[in-house]
């Protein structure tokens, strides 16, 4: 038993690393087998969400022998602090400046150095191409010795190894070049993806402000925001964001939750209610009492929320390096069977024996099976592409075809994100006149009901009169006088503070209310004049959208941050089930349940409300005009805002897999005949050779049909 087995867990120190270079689920797996098979080594947890390392461990082993195993895969290691420095911030963003950019640059120029010199001279072109295929190969081969030597022999570094060296020794000099550039072309992409996402968590944490207005001793000073304490008081100015969360202890204020709760319209907020931080104020100061540190706040805990779900749902090993495996020693082990068993055991010819060996040995050649998988993937991400469906990754793609659940936001994903005017209900007038009057008291507001009302009057051609004495009156609505009538614009609470309502304007009052419309009551000389009843009205393909993926198997609800008789109204038209009032924590549970009960959910959303359960989800969806932040933590984005572009995800994700499968059993099926003529002394090293490129060529062409399909 080893010193580690004996050693408490509770006890034993724990070292953090930052580890550059990793890019998926592969590169973890790596990292954590050769840190595992160190001396006195308890356990190891690698995030590649965060690029850090967490090893317990006993007193014989320290952070420099960790770093050292690490760095012999090709991986960076470094106190995790290291993360945080601007010089770290500036290489990941600037892709070109990374180590494998490079690389694949090197061997581009190569590789094109090699055709252009084999076209001048063809004699010179074996050698050209051999020496541009070094120039990738000699790091790959590296790594796959060293991941070898760590405890991962068959890794897709070794995959490509064997691959190029095979194809080389049997004369596919340029072939093998190209595969290994295309390797180093993928893997490049890759990092890039991942930089992309770690970024976007950076993108979450600058919502919350640097600065706070500290108030101290009757006055305020600026203090930076993650200095703040719980009991802190913090003077919020108009247009400010919040530095953190708390309570209001004065002041009334309306406040824009559109990035934490979803919330299509701010909610005025009054002493004794609860703010977040990174929230936008209104057009009031707020004295706000801070109840959490910058480490425990409502943006802290989204962001560790997507780190989390990031890394709990990092993709499986890829599907080809699971089966090199099995299929490369086992091609290995049968080609030398082939060459040595018959001469040893049956007395047969060396020479015949030995090259059926090396034409089984190409007819092995993974080349082909390296190319099939990603040539329909490439296809379609590419097909997907041209149709404004982005999707991260081929993992993705895959994943999207087994969705039973689509949990859909409601504001700016089945909706369009904006209040319109849906009703115009005039007393003792005409509509016109109704939004005439209201479009005067609105008139250079920018509050979002404000502008539908404008939007509504430029609609109907109504004239905007200018009012005069016109005013905000916190909250309750908006005063003023034209053409010399007094003037009320507001909640229907508010206004029946004013004046008795006839009845039949509180049944319709009641009635839009219960479709989920906001409902603003125009007051002419304290008499009713009119109704005026808002709502973010749903996208116009939201149902056609939804029935396409019920056909797919696909169920479709709702998770919105909006109140529940918006959200149930909603919900009611377009026939599936809705949870309201929820906040990104509420989301991502709920996701997580749903998942728990045997569903494959995707998540589609626009804003950072969404991002938690975006990335907690098998396939995260972010809807065109979302947020930056909801666009790099999902799996995929819809860049034209249809929601029935979700079921043309999956409708190409399930071609897709269907044409993988069928570039699988290309590559293998031409391969088991060419193996068994071979053994049969029916055909030999030409033949085999074409068992290898015809597959090759086979499946690339069958990948590219994936471009012509229509939905």
């Amino acid at each position: 038993m080893s010193d580690a087995d004996t050693l408490s867990r509770s006890e034993a120190p724990v070292t953090r690393l930052r580890v550059t270079g990793m890019d998926c689920a592969s590169c973890a797996a790596k990292v954590e087998t050769a840190v595992r098979r160190l001396p006195d080594v308890a356990h190891v947890n690698v995030s590649v969400a965060t690029e850090t390392i967490a090893v317990r461990h006993g007193p014989t082993i320290n952070a420099t022998a960790i770093a050292a195993a690490i760095r012999t895969l090709g991986y960076g290691a470094e106190d995790p602090d290291a993360s945080c420095e601007p010089d770290s911030e500036i290489a990941e963003t600037v892709w070109w400046q990374r180590p494998k950019a490079v690389l694949t640059l090197i061997c581009v120029t190569a590789t094109a150095a090699a055709y252009a010199l084999g076209q001048i001279a063809p004699a010179t072109e074996r050698w050209a191409f051999l020496a541009a295929m070094s120039v990738g190969l000699v790091p790959i081969a590296r790594r796959a010795f060293f991941a070898a030597r760590n405890g991962s022999p068959f890794s897709i570094e070794g995959l490509m190894t064997v691959a190029a060296v095979g194809a080389v020794v049997l004369g596919a000099t340029e072939e093998a070049a190209t595969v290994v550039l295309l390797f180093l072309v993928g893997e490049m992409l890759e990092g890039v993806a991942a930089g992309r996402a770690r970024a976007s968590i950076r993108g979450l944490k600058s919502l919350v402000p640097d600065m706070a207005l500290l108030e101290l001793g009757g006055t305020t000073e600026q203090v930076p925001a993650d200095t703040l304490r719980v009991g802190a008081i913090v003077l919020v100015r108009p247009g400010d964001r919040l530095p953190a969360d708390g309570t209001v202890i004065e002041g009334e204020s309306t406040v824009d939750e559109a990035p934490i709760t979803g919330e299509s319209v701010p909610n005025r907020k009054f002493p004794g209610e609860a703010v977040f931080a990174g929230t936008i104020n209104g057009e009031g100061a707020l004295r706000v009492r801070v109840v959490s540190t910058a480490r425990d706040n409502t943006i802290a805990r989204v962001v560790r929320l997507v780190e989390e779900a990031q890394e709990a749902k990092a993709p499986s090993e890829r599907m080809i390096d699971r089966f090199a495996r099995v299929y490369t020693p086992g091609v290995v082990a049968v080609a030398a069977l082939v060459a040595a068993v018959p001469p040893l055991l049956l007395g047969a010819s060396w020479s015949e024996w030995v090259y059926k060996g090396l034409a089984i040995l190409l007819i092995g050649c993974p080349c082909a099976l390296v190319i099939s998988t990603p040539a329909a993937i490439a296809a379609g991400l590419s097909a997907g592409a041209r149709r404004g469906l982005l999707i991260k990754g081929g993992a993705v793609l895959e994943r999207l075809a087994a969705v039973t659940m689509v949990a859909f936001d409601k504001t700016g994903t089945l909706t369009e994100g904006r209040p319109v005017v849906t009703d115009v209900v005039p007393y003792g007038r005409s509509e016109r006149d109704v939004l005439s009057l209201a479009a005067a008291l609105e008139s250079g507001s920018s509050h979002p009901l404000a502008r539908a009302v404008l939007a509504k009057a430029a609609e109907a051609g109504a004239p905007v009169p200018p009012a005069a004495e016109a005013s905000a009156l916190g909250g309750r609505g908006v005063a003023g006088r034209v053409g010399g009538a007094d003037l009320f614009l507001g909640s229907p609470r508010e206004a029946a503070a004013r004046t008795a309502f006839p009845p039949e304007a509180e049944v319709r009052i009641s009635a839009l209310q219960g479709e989920g419309k906001t409902v603003a009551v125009l007051l002419v000389n304290g008499a009713p004049g009119g109704l005026l009843a808002m709502r973010d009205e749903l996208r116009s393909d939201a149902r056609s959208g939804i029935d396409r993926l019920a056909e797919f198997g696909a169920r479709a609800v709702m998770l919105t941050g909006d109140n529940a008789r918006t959200a149930q109204a909603v919900a009611k038209v377009l026939g599936i089930k809705a949870w309201a009032e929820l906040l990104p924590e509420d989301k991502q549970r709920i996701v997580r349940e749903r998942q728990a009960a045997g569903a494959i959910v995707a998540k589609v959303g626009d804003g950072i409300n969404d991002a938690p359960a975006l990335a907690a989800a098998d396939v995260g969806i972010a809807m065109g005009g979302g947020t930056d932040v909801a666009l790099e933590t999902a799996d995929a984005a819809i860049l034209h805002g249809r929601v029935a572009d979700v079921a043309r995800m999956v409708s190409l994700s399930r071609r897709t897999l269907a044409n993988i499968r069928a570039n699988i059993a290309i590559a293998l099926g031409l391969k088991l005949v060419f193996l068994i003529t071979t053994i049969a002394g029916i055909t030999g090293l030409w033949p085999a050779i074409l068992a290898d490129t015809g597959a090759t060529v086979l499946v690339t062409a069958n990948a590219l049909r994936l471009l012509q399909t229509q939905d």
